[in-house]
């Protein structure tokens, strides 16, 4: 890749607007409502907004190490396509068809549960264990680890690395409350459920 191809990639300003739109969108696939929600939330958001920033607006972290050691990084090692110096291009198809399927994850998980679950009176909802969830226990985060992995498989920067590192841990933590609360409401049915589906990734965790 010639520079002025790495170089077109910064100043359009339109493509971090639209870029923050379209993924922040997803959250309304969540009960961000929830207090609970808050924290999570705000990190994926901070995510996709630091994403959109290094990759179409102004690459700060190139910029701040070059201003803290006086070199500049070659590209993929934390600025520009994470790995074009390996495999090409095939690193940013990968990286954009591991998030297409962390937006079919979400919107999977949301129907689901929205249609036996959240639509429905206080105490009339059902568990949900068909379709996605018949597989995983938490598809919409699982949904959100796929989709910003994508992303950092593209344009892999040193605040998204912090960021994703916080993430996992933020969902984690927010999938094991979920599932107090859940187990609570449900029981047995609930901790049978639990024995025989994975939280994130089938058959593995």
């Amino acid at each position: 890749m010639v520079a002025e191809d790495i170089w077109a990639h910064f100043g359009m300003w339109w493509a971090v607007g639209l870029w923050i739109i379209i993924y922040g969108v997803f959250l309304l696939f969540v009960p961000f409502y929830k207090k609970s929600q808050i924290k999570p939330s705000g990190v994926y958001l901070a995510f996709i907004i630091a994403f959109a920033l290094e990759m179409f607006g102004v690459p700060f972290s190139m910029f701040a190490i070059g201003w803290l050691f006086g070199f500049t990084l070659p590209e993929g090692i934390l600025w520009g396509h994470t790995l074009v110096q390996y495999i090409g291009f095939w690193g940013m198809y990968v990286g954009i068809l591991i998030s297409l399927t962390g937006v079919a994850l979400v919107i999977s998980g949301w129907h689901r549960i929205h249609k036996d679950y959240w639509s429905k009176e206080e105490g009339q909802g059902k568990l949900v264990t068909s379709g996605i969830y018949k597989y995983i226990r938490h598809p919409q985060y699982t949904g959100f680890f796929m989709i910003t992995m994508g992303m950092m498989l593209e344009w892999a920067t040193l605040p998204l690395i912090i960021l994703y590192s916080l993430l996992l841990v933020l969902y984690y933590k927010l999938a094991k409350k979920e599932e107090i609360d859940i187990e609570k409401e449900f029981g047995n049915e609930y901790i049978e459920y639990k024995k025989k589906t994975k939280m994130f990734i089938p058959y593995i965790i």
